[in-house]
């Protein structure tokens, strides 16, 4: 081991010098690896499918519709699926009940008749 009498200030500074720039190579490392994060991150949010505007909700047996949604209800359960907009309009036209919280109904200008 180096005699801190013997070691002089510049071989120190030196040594210094060498700590940081291997803490710098470590911290660029740590923003390349989450800049590489982020981007894989990004890809996949852009790769995935949009989410279904319209949405129908299966009874328990998976046979019968039971509700049509707005593709972003809170309410839709695990049983439904992405619709387009005429399939919504005709499931609603069949007797489909609309959704209570959505309306899918009033935003597909569907009014009930009197």
């Amino acid at each position: 081991m180096n005699d801190p009498a013997t070691t002089s200030r510049l071989d120190m500074l030196y040594f210094l010098a060498r700590v940081q720039e291997a803490d710098l190579d470590r911290t660029r490392r740590w923003i390349a690896d989450e800049e590489q994060r982020q981007a894989e991150q990004e890809r996949g949010r852009q790769a995935r499918a949009p989410a279904p505007e319209w949405m129908i909700e299966q009874g328990l047996n998976g046979g019968h519709p039971v509700y049509v949604h707005v593709g972003d209800c809170h309410m839709k359960g695990e049983r439904s699926k992405g619709v387009d907009r005429d399939q919504a309009r005709r499931a609603l036209a069949e007797g489909v009940a609309a959704c209570t919280h959505c309306r899918p109904d009033s935003e597909l200008g569907i009014v009930e008749a009197s």
